[in-house]
């Protein structure tokens, strides 16, 4: 039981990532908030994680928006008496180089993969700051670290990301504050499965690109961040502070001969 009785709200936890680090933040022993712009697939994470005797509560809340950021804190609080760990997971993603990338992409992505860190982390953070006790999990890429084709908004957010990310670990350490980074490779999540359907003729030949990028040979799986998650909001990492943590099998610091 790593997080005992830790309070732990998560964004985007209605699929993918977020909901397999829910799913293993509840097993762990966290009282989790599950929050999505899916009521259905927000619920459905809670239920799953009810079944297996768990405490979860779901929040209905768009982290672009300050107004559903500050509810959704104060419900959080207001249920459960603080939040011990918060995990700002959503994203989305962009293709396109600068030249193909519209307006209305660059701010809409910019706005829920940066934006929404930054407003979520500004509602959470003045009960953690009062308490002098917290741990906030960004979600980076190891995009944030590589080059790659056609995902300039994309880069350019998560780079931001994990800026942010050790700025704030400045600021907040004095709070007992600790933030963290995650920068994962290419996880087969539904979100990827369905951009590989839609993007591609060939489906089946992108995803084999795509693993020869890695050298582990094979795509990640949401379980495998949920793990360093894990990590990440337990006291067992309690001396990692302001630091990127890959989970990519060796996109960023391998290359095959």
């Amino acid at each position: 039981m790593r997080l005992a009785d830790k309070v732990t709200l998560i964004t985007g936890a209605g699929s993918g990532i977020g909901r397999s680090t829910a799913l293993r933040f509840a097993k762990e022993g966290a009282k989790v908030v599950v929050v999505d712009l899916s009521d259905e697939h927000g619920r459905a994470t809670v239920d799953a994680i009810r079944e297996n005797g768990g405490d979860a509560t779901f929040i209905f809340a768009d982290v672009t928006k300050w107004d559903d950021a500050t509810e959704m804190a104060r419900e959080a609080v207001a249920r459960y008496g603080r939040i011990d760990v918060l995990f700002n997971n959503a994203g989305i993603s962009g293709v396109g180089a600068v030249h193909e990338t519209s307006e209305e992409l660059w701010d809409k992505v910019v706005d829920v993969n940066l934006k929404g860190v930054f407003l979520v982390s500004k509602a959470v953070l003045p009960d953690m700051m009062a308490r002098k006790q917290g741990n906030i999990i960004n979600m980076s890429s190891c995009i944030a670290e590589i080059g790659l084709m056609r995902r300039a908004v994309y880069s350019a957010t998560k780079g931001a990301v994990l800026a942010l990310t050790k700025s704030m670990q400045v600021d907040y350490a004095p709070y007992n504050i600790r933030v963290n980074a995650l920068l994962p490779g290419t996880i087969l999540t539904p979100f990827v499965e369905d951009y590989l359907k839609n993007s591609y003729d060939d489906p089946d030949a992108a995803i084999n690109t795509i693993k020869q990028r890695q050298l582990s040979g094979e795509l990640g799986r949401p379980e495998n961040v949920a793990e360093a998650a894990l990590f990440l909001a337990s006291d067992e990492s309690k001396f990692v502070m302001g630091s990127p943590l890959y989970v990519d099998g060796g996109v960023v610091f391998g290359k095959m001969a």
